[in-house]
C-alpha cells in the first residue's frame, strides 16, 4: 500500500555516538554549508555550530569585500554550541559567511560561499513527499527544466532515527545545492522530493527571488514518528498498539523521525511547513489524528520559534495535501474519507479555530489508477505542488482575490417533497449536469480511485 521500507535508517548506536561527539572541534551545524538559503527580513537568519567551551566566535557576513556585519558570541559549556542571529537581510546574494573562534592563542576560521537570503520551507512527509521527480509525469521535461531555477536550491535530509532528541542532524543524503537533473532525479523515493521542489519552484515563479527548500521525508510513516513525546502524550496516544505492517513499512516507534530528522532543524529560521502524510494512520490510530495532526503543527511552531531564538514565527505558514484516493474494489470503505475529514481536525476546512494559519492541497482528484508505483502514489505531482503554492501565495504571503480553496456549503437544505437537496456555497459557483448520478460518482470518488 504504501512504499517498501527498503531503505533502511543509520543504527541508533552511530546516531548517538554523532550527536556526543557533536561538540568536538570547531564547525558549523551540519546545514550551514555553501549555496544555503537563510531566511530573508523580516525575520534574522541564525547561524549556529560547535566549539571549545570558553572560545569567543565572530561570525562576519560579507559580499565582496566588503564587511556587512559582525556578530560576536561564545561557546557554551553545556553544550559546546555558539550562535548567533543575523541582522534582518533582502533577499539575494551571494554572500560569504565566516567564522572565527579564537581561545587564548588558539584561532580557527571556517567559511561558506554562495549564501543566499530569500524565504526557506521545510518539506516533510511519508512517500508521497519522498517521491523524486524522476518519478512524476513528464519526468525528463521537469528534469530539464532547472536553468531558470539557479536561485531555487535544495538540501534532502538523510533517512535516520534516534531514540533521543538529537542536536543536529546525523547525516545528510544531499548538502545546499543548485538544482541538477541528478539530484532532482537521483532515484525512486530517495532525493530530491518532486512536490517540495515544484513547490518552490510555483513559489519562485511569482516571487523572483531565492528559495531555500529542505525535504526531511521517510515512506511508510505514520504521524506519530514524526511527533514529538509532549504532542502525543497531549492526545493520549497509547505507547503500544497493534500497527499493521501493510500500512506502516517504514519507522514505526513513537518520535523517532521528530527527534532525528525534525529537532536538529529547530534552530533553523524557517518561512514555513508543507507536509503530505496521513496514509499510513488509515489503519492505525486514525481516530486520533483529528488530534494528533493539529498538535503536531503547534508543538513544531513552538519548538522552531524557541530554537530560532524567536526569530521564526510562532504561528508559521503550514500547509499539507488531502490525502488521495487508492485503487480498491470496496466501495464501502470509509477509512480515506475519515482521514481527510481528521486532516482538517473534523472542521471540512481549513484555516480552522484548531489549526490557524493552516491551508491544503486537496488531491482526492488525482489518484493514479496505473502507477507503476501503487495508485496511492499519483504522479501528477505538478498539480498537488501548484495548488500548495496557491495556499501559499495566499496564507504565507498573503495575497488577495486569489482563488486557493473550493467553494463551501452555506446552507444545506433537504426539499424532501421535491426530491432536491438545495446545497447553498459561500461563493458563487457555475455547476455542469452531466447526468442524474453526479452526486454519487462525487461520493463514490471520495473512497476509491474512480
Amino acid at each position: 500500500m504504501v512504499v517498501p521500507g527498503s531503505v533502511l535508517g543509520l543504527l541508533l548506536p552511530l546516531v548517538l555516538w554523532a550527536d556526543r561527539s557533536a561538540g568536538i572541534g570547531f564547525r558549523f551545524a551540519s546545514y550551514i554549508d555553501n549555496y544555503m538559503v537563510l531566511q530573508k527580513e523580516p525575520a534574522g537568519a541564525v547561524i549556529w555550530g560547535f566549539g571549545m567551551p570558553g572560545a569567543t566566535v565572530t561570525v562576519t557576513l560579507c559580499q565582496g569585500q566588503e564587511t556587512i556585519m559582525r556578530k560576536v558570541t561564545s561557546v557554551k559549556a553545556h553544550s559546546n554550541t555558539w550562535m548567533v542571529v543575523l541582522d534582518p537581510m533582502k533577499p539575494g546574494g551571494p554572500f560569504e559567511v565566516m567564522a572565527q573562534q579564537t581561545l587564548g592563542r588558539m584561532n580557527s576560521t571556517l567559511r561558506v560561499h554562495d549564501v543566499l537570503f530569500g524565504d526557506v520551507w521545510l518539506c516533510s512527509g511519508q512517500s508521497n513527499m519522498q517521491m523524486t521527480v524522476s518519478q512524476i509525469f513528464n519526468a525528463t521535461r521537469e528534469l530539464s527544466n532547472t536553468a531558470a531555477y539557479q536561485s531555487v536550491h535544495i538540501l534532502s535530509v538523510s533517512l535516520v532515527q534516534s531514540e533521543q532528541e538529537l542536536q543536529d542532524l546525523a547525516a545528510l543524503d544531499l548538502q545546499w545545492s543548485e538544482p541538477t537533473s541528478e539530484n532532482l532525479g537521483h532515484g525512486n523515493f530517495t532525493y530530491m522530493s518532486a512536490v517540495c521542489w515544484l513547490f518552490g519552484r510555483y513559489l519562485y515563479d511569482t516571487l523572483q527571488y531565492p528559495i531555500g527548500l529542505i525535504s526531511s521525508s521517510w515512506g511508510g510513516t505514520p504521524i506519530e514518528a514524526w511527533s514529538s513525546g509532549r504532542s502525543l502524550k497531549a492526545c493520549g496516544v497509547p505507547k503500544e498498539g497493534f500497527i499493521p505492517y501493510d500500512s506502516v513499512t517504514g519507522p514505526r516507534e513513537h518520535s523517532v523521525l521528530w527527534n532525528a530528522m525534525i529537532h536538529p532543524l529547530s534552530n533553523m529560521t524557517l518561512k514555513g511547513v508543507i507536509w503530505y502524510q496521513g496514509e499510513s494512520n488509515v489503519n492505525y490510530n486514525r481516530n486520533l489524528y483529528n488530534c494528533m495532526f493539529p498538535a503536531l503543527i503547534d508543538d513544531w511552531r513552538q519548538t522552531f520559534h524557541h530554537g530560532s531564538q524567536g526569530q521564526t514565527k510562532r504561528f508559521f505558514p503550514f500547509g499539507f495535501v488531502q490525502i488521495s484516493s487508492e485503487k480498491s474494489t470496496n466501495t464501502s470503505d470509509d477509512r480515506f474519507p475519515q482521514i481527510r475529514w481528521h486532516q482538517t481536525a473534523d472542521f471540512g476546512y481549513v484555516p480552522n479555530q484548531k489549526m490557524p494559519n493552516t491551508f491544503m492541497a486537496v488531491a482526492m482528484d488525482l489518484c493514479d489508477r496505473d502507477s507503476p508505483f501503487g495508485s496511492i502514489h499519483p504522479r501528477d505531482k505538478q498539480t498537488v505542488a501548484y495548488r500548495l503554492h496557491l495556499g501559499a501565495r495566499a496564507v504565507a504571503y498573503g495575497e488577495k482575490k486569489l482563488t486557493f480553496q473550493g467553494p463551501l456549503p452555506e446552507k444545506i437544505e433537504l426539499l424532501a417533497h421535491k426530491g432536491l437537496l438545495n446545497l447553498t456555497y459561500y461563493q458563487q459557483i457555475q455547476v455542469q449536469r452531466q447526468d442524474n448520478k453526479v452526486f454519487e460518482l462525487l461520493w463514490e470518488c471520495q473512497r476509491v480511485c474512480c
